[in-house]
Protein backbone atom coordinates (compact mmCIF):
# COMPACT_ATOMS: atom_id res chain seq x y z
CA UNK A 1 0.00 0.00 0.00
CA UNK A 2 0.97 3.27 -1.03
CA UNK A 3 1.86 6.09 2.00
CA UNK A 4 -0.61 8.41 1.24
CA UNK A 5 -3.02 10.26 3.61
CA UNK A 6 -6.42 8.10 4.33
CA UNK A 7 -7.94 11.39 5.42
CA UNK A 8 -11.27 12.68 3.34
CA UNK A 9 -11.70 15.59 1.09
CA UNK A 10 -11.89 18.42 2.64
CA UNK A 11 -15.00 19.24 1.25
CA UNK A 12 -16.01 16.41 3.83
CA UNK A 13 -14.71 17.58 7.07
CA UNK A 14 -16.04 20.92 7.85
CA UNK A 15 -19.97 19.86 6.84
CA UNK A 16 -22.53 20.30 10.09
CA UNK A 17 -23.85 17.20 11.01
CA UNK A 18 -27.79 17.13 10.07
CA UNK A 19 -30.67 16.13 12.75
CA UNK A 20 -30.04 12.54 10.90
CA UNK A 21 -26.84 12.47 11.16
CA UNK A 22 -26.60 13.56 15.02
CA UNK A 23 -29.15 10.37 15.46
CA UNK A 24 -27.35 7.96 13.74
CA UNK A 25 -24.24 9.33 15.80
CA UNK A 26 -25.81 8.81 18.79
CA UNK A 27 -26.88 5.40 18.37
CA UNK A 28 -23.40 4.03 17.11
CA UNK A 29 -22.08 5.79 19.94
CA UNK A 30 -24.66 3.80 22.37
CA UNK A 31 -24.14 0.80 20.15
CA UNK A 32 -20.38 1.12 21.05
CA UNK A 33 -21.05 1.83 25.07
CA UNK A 34 -22.77 -1.91 24.83
CA UNK A 35 -20.08 -3.61 22.88
CA UNK A 36 -17.74 -1.98 25.79
CA UNK A 37 -20.19 -2.94 28.74
CA UNK A 38 -19.37 -6.55 27.82
CA UNK A 39 -15.53 -5.79 28.00
CA UNK A 40 -15.24 -6.16 31.83
CA UNK A 41 -17.46 -9.46 32.05
CA UNK A 42 -15.67 -10.84 29.03
CA UNK A 43 -11.84 -10.10 30.71
CA UNK A 44 -12.92 -12.25 33.72
CA UNK A 45 -13.68 -14.98 31.54
CA UNK A 46 -10.72 -15.01 29.79
CA UNK A 47 -8.57 -14.84 33.09
CA UNK A 48 -9.60 -18.11 33.74
CA UNK A 49 -7.72 -19.72 30.90
CA UNK A 50 -5.14 -16.59 30.19
CA UNK A 51 -2.50 -14.99 32.45
CA UNK A 52 -3.02 -11.51 31.87
CA UNK A 53 -0.28 -10.67 29.53
CA UNK A 54 -1.05 -13.44 27.61
CA UNK A 55 -4.74 -12.51 27.49
CA UNK A 56 -3.88 -8.67 26.51
CA UNK A 57 -0.93 -9.45 24.55
CA UNK A 58 -3.10 -12.39 22.01
CA UNK A 59 -6.71 -9.89 21.81
CA UNK A 60 -4.32 -7.17 20.62
CA UNK A 61 -2.90 -9.86 17.53
CA UNK A 62 -6.23 -10.96 16.84
CA UNK A 63 -8.01 -7.77 16.89
CA UNK A 64 -4.80 -6.60 14.28
CA UNK A 65 -5.49 -9.37 12.32
CA UNK A 66 -9.15 -8.49 11.65
CA UNK A 67 -8.46 -5.14 11.20
CA UNK A 68 -5.61 -5.67 8.64
CA UNK A 69 -7.83 -8.49 6.66
CA UNK A 70 -9.75 -5.70 6.56
CA UNK A 71 -7.27 -2.69 5.49
CA UNK A 72 -5.98 -4.67 2.94
CA UNK A 73 -9.27 -6.07 1.26
CA UNK A 74 -10.22 -3.12 1.13
CA UNK A 75 -6.89 -1.31 -0.19
CA UNK A 76 -7.16 1.22 2.13
CA UNK A 77 -3.82 3.90 1.70
CA UNK A 78 -1.21 4.66 4.79
CA UNK A 79 -2.45 7.10 6.83
CA UNK A 80 -0.42 10.10 6.19
CA UNK A 81 3.08 11.01 8.39
CA UNK A 82 0.75 14.19 10.26
CA UNK A 83 -1.98 11.60 11.32
CA UNK A 84 0.58 9.11 12.86
CA UNK A 85 1.22 10.54 15.99
CA UNK A 86 -2.26 10.56 17.05
CA UNK A 87 -3.13 6.97 16.02
CA UNK A 88 0.09 6.46 18.32
CA UNK A 89 -1.86 8.05 21.28
CA UNK A 90 -4.95 5.42 20.13
CA UNK A 91 -2.56 2.86 20.00
CA UNK A 92 -1.21 3.98 23.36
CA UNK A 93 -4.24 4.36 24.97
CA UNK A 94 -7.15 2.13 23.70
CA UNK A 95 -5.16 -1.04 22.45
CA UNK A 96 -2.51 -1.41 25.06
CA UNK A 97 -2.91 0.43 28.43
CA UNK A 98 -6.42 0.67 29.12
CA UNK A 99 -6.72 -3.45 28.49
CA UNK A 100 -3.70 -4.08 30.18
CA UNK A 101 -3.97 -1.71 33.71
CA UNK A 102 -7.70 -2.84 33.59
CA UNK A 103 -6.61 -6.63 33.47
CA UNK A 104 -4.21 -6.50 35.97
CA UNK A 105 -6.89 -4.98 38.37
CA UNK A 106 -9.60 -7.25 37.59
CA UNK A 107 -7.24 -10.45 38.71
CA UNK A 108 -8.12 -8.85 42.64
CA UNK A 109 -11.22 -6.26 41.97
CA UNK A 110 -14.73 -7.66 41.27
CA UNK A 111 -15.98 -6.07 37.82
CA UNK A 112 -18.20 -3.76 39.87
CA UNK A 113 -15.17 -1.85 41.65
CA UNK A 114 -13.92 -1.55 38.61
CA UNK A 115 -16.68 0.32 37.09
CA UNK A 116 -15.58 2.90 38.96
CA UNK A 117 -13.20 3.73 35.88
CA UNK A 118 -15.72 3.23 33.36
CA UNK A 119 -17.69 5.94 35.81
CA UNK A 120 -15.65 8.21 35.58
CA UNK A 121 -14.49 8.52 32.16
CA UNK A 122 -17.14 10.53 30.35
CA UNK A 123 -16.25 13.66 32.75
CA UNK A 124 -12.21 12.66 31.90
CA UNK A 125 -13.24 12.46 28.41
CA UNK A 126 -14.94 15.48 28.07
CA UNK A 127 -11.94 17.55 30.15
CA UNK A 128 -9.65 16.48 27.96
CA UNK A 129 -11.19 17.34 25.07
CA UNK A 130 -11.46 20.82 25.88
CA UNK A 131 -8.09 21.16 26.53
CA UNK A 132 -6.88 18.74 23.46
CA UNK A 133 -9.67 20.57 21.22
CA UNK A 134 -11.13 23.60 22.78
CA UNK A 135 -14.48 22.50 23.08
CA UNK A 136 -17.03 24.79 25.36
CA UNK A 137 -19.58 23.03 26.57
CA UNK A 138 -22.56 25.05 28.38
CA UNK A 139 -22.29 25.20 32.71
CA UNK A 140 -25.56 22.81 32.65
CA UNK A 141 -23.32 20.15 30.51
CA UNK A 142 -21.03 20.41 32.80
CA UNK A 143 -23.49 20.05 35.75
CA UNK A 144 -25.31 16.96 34.43
CA UNK A 145 -22.47 15.11 33.78
CA UNK A 146 -20.43 15.93 37.31
CA UNK A 147 -24.22 14.58 38.72
CA UNK A 148 -24.07 11.69 36.63
CA UNK A 149 -20.26 11.00 37.46
CA UNK A 150 -20.99 11.33 41.26
CA UNK A 151 -23.62 9.13 40.70
CA UNK A 152 -22.14 6.16 38.81
CA UNK A 153 -19.35 6.20 41.34
CA UNK A 154 -21.42 6.38 44.55
CA UNK A 155 -23.10 3.32 43.42
CA UNK A 156 -20.66 1.18 42.43
CA UNK A 157 -18.24 1.86 45.64
CA UNK A 158 -21.41 1.37 47.71
CA UNK A 159 -21.23 -1.96 45.41
CA UNK A 160 -17.87 -2.79 46.25
CA UNK A 161 -18.07 -2.21 50.25
CA UNK A 162 -16.93 1.32 50.10
CA UNK A 163 -13.22 -0.13 50.07
CA UNK A 164 -10.74 0.98 48.13
CA UNK A 165 -8.13 -1.64 46.98
CA UNK A 166 -4.85 -1.93 45.44
CA UNK A 167 -6.14 -2.48 42.04
CA UNK A 168 -7.02 1.47 42.28
CA UNK A 169 -3.89 2.66 41.17
CA UNK A 170 -4.27 0.18 37.70
CA UNK A 171 -8.48 1.91 37.37
CA UNK A 172 -7.02 5.04 37.67
CA UNK A 173 -4.02 5.48 35.26
CA UNK A 174 -6.27 3.31 32.96
CA UNK A 175 -8.51 6.31 32.94
CA UNK A 176 -6.54 8.46 32.11
CA UNK A 177 -5.13 6.78 29.01
CA UNK A 178 -8.33 5.48 27.68
CA UNK A 179 -9.47 8.96 27.89
CA UNK A 180 -6.51 10.28 26.05
CA UNK A 181 -7.15 7.47 23.39
CA UNK A 182 -10.79 8.33 23.22
CA UNK A 183 -10.30 11.88 22.79
CA UNK A 184 -7.59 11.86 19.90
CA UNK A 185 -9.52 9.52 17.92
CA UNK A 186 -12.97 11.08 17.99
CA UNK A 187 -10.40 13.95 16.58
CA UNK A 188 -9.03 11.81 13.68
CA UNK A 189 -12.20 9.77 13.08
CA UNK A 190 -13.30 13.65 11.72
CA UNK A 191 -11.00 13.62 8.86
CA UNK A 192 -10.93 9.85 8.75
CA UNK A 193 -13.29 7.08 8.93
CA UNK A 194 -13.39 5.28 12.21
CA UNK A 195 -12.88 1.82 11.49
CA UNK A 196 -9.77 3.01 9.94
CA UNK A 197 -8.35 4.90 12.81
CA UNK A 198 -8.86 1.91 15.15
CA UNK A 199 -7.86 -0.31 12.53
CA UNK A 200 -4.20 1.39 12.02
CA UNK A 201 -3.96 2.25 15.78
CA UNK A 202 -4.10 -1.92 15.78
CA UNK A 203 -1.10 -2.30 13.12
CA UNK A 204 1.10 0.08 14.58
CA UNK A 205 0.96 -2.02 17.87
CA UNK A 206 1.46 -5.05 16.00
CA UNK A 207 5.22 -5.52 15.81
CA UNK A 208 5.03 -5.40 20.07
CA UNK A 209 1.82 -7.38 20.39
CA UNK A 210 3.33 -10.36 18.19
CA UNK A 211 6.41 -11.01 20.64
CA UNK A 212 4.85 -9.87 23.78
CA UNK A 213 2.22 -12.73 22.69
CA UNK A 214 4.43 -15.31 22.19
CA UNK A 215 6.61 -14.34 25.72
CA UNK A 216 3.99 -14.34 27.48
CA UNK A 217 2.29 -17.68 26.54
CA UNK A 218 5.85 -19.32 26.58
CA UNK A 219 5.37 -18.44 30.61
CA UNK A 220 2.28 -18.04 31.67
CA UNK A 221 -0.28 -21.31 31.79
CA UNK A 222 -3.07 -21.38 29.11
CA UNK A 223 -6.52 -23.34 29.55
CA UNK A 224 -8.79 -23.29 26.86
CA UNK A 225 -12.33 -23.40 28.17
CA UNK A 226 -15.67 -22.50 26.95
CA UNK A 227 -15.48 -19.37 28.91
CA UNK A 228 -11.91 -18.31 28.65
CA UNK A 229 -12.26 -18.76 24.46
CA UNK A 230 -14.94 -16.24 24.58
CA UNK A 231 -13.80 -14.13 26.41
CA UNK A 232 -11.07 -13.51 24.59
CA UNK A 233 -12.61 -13.57 21.40
CA UNK A 234 -15.07 -10.94 22.34
CA UNK A 235 -12.61 -8.45 23.82
CA UNK A 236 -10.63 -8.59 20.39
CA UNK A 237 -13.35 -8.84 18.12
CA UNK A 238 -15.98 -6.43 19.68
CA UNK A 239 -14.53 -4.66 22.23
CA UNK A 240 -11.01 -3.89 20.40
CA UNK A 241 -12.64 -3.26 17.39
CA UNK A 242 -15.92 -3.85 16.38
CA UNK A 243 -17.24 -1.79 19.28
CA UNK A 244 -14.46 1.05 18.66
CA UNK A 245 -15.35 1.49 14.89
CA UNK A 246 -18.94 2.32 15.82
CA UNK A 247 -17.96 4.79 18.71
CA UNK A 248 -15.41 6.43 17.18
CA UNK A 249 -17.83 7.13 14.00
CA UNK A 250 -20.61 8.36 16.89
CA UNK A 251 -18.12 10.46 18.17
CA UNK A 252 -17.31 11.99 14.95
CA UNK A 253 -20.96 12.58 14.12
CA UNK A 254 -22.13 14.12 17.73
CA UNK A 255 -18.98 15.36 19.63
CA UNK A 256 -16.88 14.01 21.87
CA UNK A 257 -18.17 15.59 25.32
CA UNK A 258 -21.76 14.73 24.21
CA UNK A 259 -20.63 10.82 23.17
CA UNK A 260 -18.69 10.81 26.02
CA UNK A 261 -21.71 11.00 28.73
CA UNK A 262 -23.58 7.68 26.75
CA UNK A 263 -20.81 5.82 28.90
CA UNK A 264 -22.93 6.82 31.96
CA UNK A 265 -24.53 3.94 31.39
CA UNK A 266 -22.02 1.57 30.81
CA UNK A 267 -20.97 0.40 34.69
CA UNK A 268 -24.57 -0.43 34.76
CA UNK A 269 -25.05 -2.31 32.29
CA UNK A 270 -21.97 -3.65 33.31
CA UNK A 271 -22.98 -5.16 36.29
CA UNK A 272 -25.92 -6.25 34.79
CA UNK A 273 -23.85 -8.33 32.60
CA UNK A 274 -21.96 -9.37 35.65
CA UNK A 275 -25.28 -10.89 37.73
CA UNK A 276 -25.99 -12.06 34.24
CA UNK A 277 -22.17 -14.03 33.78
CA UNK A 278 -20.58 -13.58 36.70
CA UNK A 279 -23.46 -14.40 39.09
CA UNK A 280 -22.42 -11.25 41.13
CA UNK A 281 -25.27 -9.63 43.30
CA UNK A 282 -26.48 -6.20 42.80
CA UNK A 283 -28.52 -4.22 45.79
CA UNK A 284 -31.92 -2.36 45.66
CA UNK A 285 -29.82 0.97 44.42
CA UNK A 286 -29.37 -0.58 41.19
CA UNK A 287 -32.98 1.29 40.24
CA UNK A 288 -32.84 4.41 41.68
CA UNK A 289 -29.04 4.65 39.85
CA UNK A 290 -29.96 3.78 36.82
CA UNK A 291 -32.76 6.87 36.83
CA UNK A 292 -30.48 9.19 37.98
CA UNK A 293 -27.91 8.26 35.60
CA UNK A 294 -30.51 7.87 32.69
CA UNK A 295 -31.42 11.58 33.53
CA UNK A 296 -27.96 12.70 33.30
CA UNK A 297 -27.36 11.47 29.90
CA UNK A 298 -31.07 13.53 28.68
CA UNK A 299 -29.87 16.84 29.89
CA UNK A 300 -26.12 16.17 28.28
CA UNK A 301 -27.29 15.52 25.08
CA UNK A 302 -29.75 18.46 25.14
CA UNK A 303 -27.02 20.86 26.59
CA UNK A 304 -25.55 23.04 24.07
CA UNK A 305 -21.73 22.32 23.44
Amino acid sequence: MRAQSSATTASAIAVPASRDGRGLGTLQAALGVVAFSLTFPATAWGLEGFGPWSLVAVRSVLAAVIAGGCLLALRVPLPSRQHRPGLAVVGAGVVIGFPMLTTLALQTSTTAHAAVVVGLLPLTTALLSALRMGTRPSRVFWVAALAGAAAVVAFTVQQSGGALTTADLYLFAALLVCAAGYTEGGRLARVMPGWQVIGWALMLCLPLAVPAAAIALSVEPVRLTAHSVSGLLWVAAGSQFLGLIVWYRGMAAIGIPKASQLQLAQPLLTLVWSVLLLNEHLTAAAPLTAAAVLVCIAVTQRARG
